[in-house]
């Protein structure tokens, strides 16, 4: 397993019991998922990855993404056999710009449990290409290029912080979520 740099230790440190502190006001959440592994990657994606999560804490509450601006209800969980899913994209419109923030992502990503409860897992970065035009260089986030998605006319980048993907951090689809009803 890989460990943080010492910055990225310290950083956990000191976000780690303001996050506890933040939520600790009679909520109950859930044991927090361990940082996904950033092996092999440089210190770019790491300092990212952690600031991401810092961000994107308070949102492993979907009541608390939605105050934040993204929306309650996502139709469908998207799938692709066997590669695994994506699960439910919550847009924030707000966001969406010409602009890649690292602690804005445009899209929270969710996984609905069996209970009906939505599992934070992860976040994905979006600009429409009428923004950043299709043919002129990729917009970047943690020093990597977004993808084209021709079809949907934007690039994208998913980040699997919250939930590891066997297939990897960046990877599209994660075969560890499963969308309702299989």
């Amino acid at each position: 397993m890989h460990t943080l740099a010492p910055w990225g230790r310290a950083l956990t440190r000191l976000v780690l019991p303001l996050l506890t502190a933040a939520c600790g006001g009679g909520v109950s959440l859930t044991p927090v998922p361990p940082m996904p592994s950033v092996a092999g990657f440089g210190p770019e994606v790491e300092q990212g990855v952690v600031r991401l999560r810092a961000a994107t804490a308070p949102f492993r509450d979907l009541d608390a993404a939605v105050v934040a601006g993204y929306v309650r209800d996502a139709a469908t969980c998207l799938a692709h056999p066997p590669h695994g899913a994506m699960g439910f994209h919550h847009v924030n419109r707000g966001y969406v710009d010409a602009r890649v923030e690292v602690e804005r992502p445009e899209i929270l990503t969710y996984e609905r449990q069996e209970n009906g409860r939505y599992v934070l897992t992860g976040a994905e970065y979006m600009i429409p290409y009428q923004l950043w035009p299709a043919d002129s260089t990729p917009p970047t986030v943690f020093g990597l290029d977004l993808k084209r998605a021709d079809n949907l006319r934007l690039w994208y980048l998913h980040v699997w912080i919250w939930k590891e993907n066997p297939a990897g951090l960046f990877a599209d689809w994660n075969p560890a979520i499963r969308c309702p009803g299989g």
